[in-house]
């Protein structure tokens, strides 16, 4: 059967569009892409690159403090969203005319159109209808909107860099790393900022004494948290949104932030007419090597429920491009996969926590606090955070974890060790760079304890 495309992918996002310039300018595929929304998906548009900008800017509040204290004379205005939010679109825009520029420059056939599976090698995009020998689904995911009274009063990630006006107050329902990421930046913003979490603790699945650690540290900050409590009621008043919440208290707010979390965006791709088969959440199920239930569809990314970051869903393009385009089955190892949450102060994590570890036999646990040159001289209460997970039966290092200013940048560094495999006596071995933070992982020798 002769097709229109080899490859046809559904979806703009980072990982559909490594998959079709891969498959366009590697293999010398004949590729199509639609994209019903803006190229560059959640991580460009609506994620990783506004929040991160956004956590710049919240960051100078502390900077203009701390500098004072360095001897800098400053003059303090206040934060102008206006001006921030203008060239925050600006670079948005030339994001993605970046992306559409990649795509074109790669030969790949671009639709500016919703994509819908009509059989297992046919796809209906807008008004046509186009055959592929293989279509891949890269749709990502949305935000969750949980059931409650009034919720449509309230905004969603998506809506944060759109906001008119910053406001005076408000509350985030929600405990996740969005949702803690977002309080950091309000806080730092200078929004009253409260999160509120129906779980006992914040950033549930990270390490417990990492997740103890970061709420104490936010809370020094300036957000307020309150936990094991839900929001009942959501209503419009004078004095802006009022929240009712499970122990029966009102507050008001002049905004609600909803970030309890991200659903797969699987609805409405024609998946029924196609067989495939979806799981509790709305996600794709697919193998080891993304395929689904239909073997000429691939699914990758936040859509598949399996990892949901960004350079996740980039390695499975390349990975599925390996396994269907040069006979090549390649798969993931999502074991040790570095990952930062930008709150202040930031988390960077590699390998298992504690918990996770402790399943696979006793550990020898190395963990430190203590404030940072930069810190203390300013004056600052700060404490810096660090913990190595070690195997006791081999000292290798399971696991890498960090609270502190750049902890992003300090893991991906560590990250390249534990996922090499590297043990206590590699870390130890390793001579100290003074005077930094990083320095701390490398001079830990004794073990706070044994479990």
């Amino acid at each position: 059967m002769n097709f229109d495309y080899d490859l046809f992918v559904v979806g703009g996002g980072s990982g559909g569009v490594r998959a079709a310039r891969v498959a366009a300018t590697e293999v010398g595929a004949k590729v199509g892409l639609a994209e019903e929304d803006r190229y560059g998906g959640t991580c460009v548009i609506r994620g990783c690159v506004p929040k991160k900008l956004m956590v710049y800017a919240s960051d100078f509040s502390r900077q203009l403090e701390d500098s004072v204290a360095f001897g800098w004379i400053v003059k303090h205005d206040g934060f102008d969203w206006q001006k921030f939010r203008r060239k925050l679109h600006l670079e948005l825009d030339r994001l993605e005319a970046v992306y559409r520029s990649l795509l074109n420059n790669a030969g790949v056939e671009t639709y500016d159109h919703r994509a819908k599976l009509l059989d297992s090698n046919t796809v209906k995009v807008g008004e046509k209808t186009f055959t592929a020998r293989t279509i891949l689904i890269a749709t990502g995911g949305r935000p969750f909107r949980p059931n409650i009274p009034g919720i449509e009063n309230a905004l969603v990630s998506d809506d944060i860099f759109n906001m008119e006006k910053l406001p005076k107050s408000m509350a985030i329902i929600g405990g996740g790393y969005i949702a803690c990421e977002m309080a950091s930046i309000m806080n730092g913003l200078g929004v009253e900022t409260k999160l509120i979490y129906r779980g006992d603790q914040i950033l549930r699945g990270f390490d417990k004494e990492v997740r103890d650690h970061v709420a104490a540290e936010m809370v020094k900050n300036g957000v307020s948290i309150c936990l094991n409590t839900d929001v009942t009621e959501i209503n419009v008043t004078e004095a802006g949104l009022e929240l009712t919440k499970s122990n029966g208290k009102k507050e008001n707010f002049d905004k609600v932030l909803a970030a309890t979390g991200r659903t797969p965006n699987s609805n409405d791709l024609g998946l029924d007419s196609s067989d495939i088969k979806i799981g509790k959440t709305g996600e794709i199920l697919v193998d080891k090597y993304s395929k689904s239930s239909n073997g000429s569809v691939y699914a990758i990314g936040d859509v598949t429920n399996r990892s949901n970051l960004t350079p996740i869903a980039i390695r499975e393009a390349t990975s599925f491009i390996d396994t269907v385009f040069r006979d090549n089955p390649s798969r993931l190892d999502y074991r040790f996969i570095p990952t930062a949450v930008f709150t202040a102060p930031e988390v960077g994590t590699v390998g298992l926590t504690e918990e996770e570890a402790s399943e696979l036999g006793p550990l020898e646990i190395y963990s430190t606090k203590f404030k940072s040159m930069r810190e203390g001289f300013a004056g600052r209460e700060d404490r810096v955070f660090m913990k190595l997970i070690v195997e006791q039966k081999n000292q290798k290092v399971l696991g890498c974890h960090f609270v502190s200013p750049i902890a992003g940048e300090l893991v991906q560094l560590a990250a390249v060790a534990v996922t090499m495999g590297a043990t206590k006596l590699d870390f130890d071995r390793t001579i100290a760079v003074h005077p930094t933070i990083s320095e701390e992982l490398v001079t830990m020798r004794k073990p706070t304890r044994r479990t």
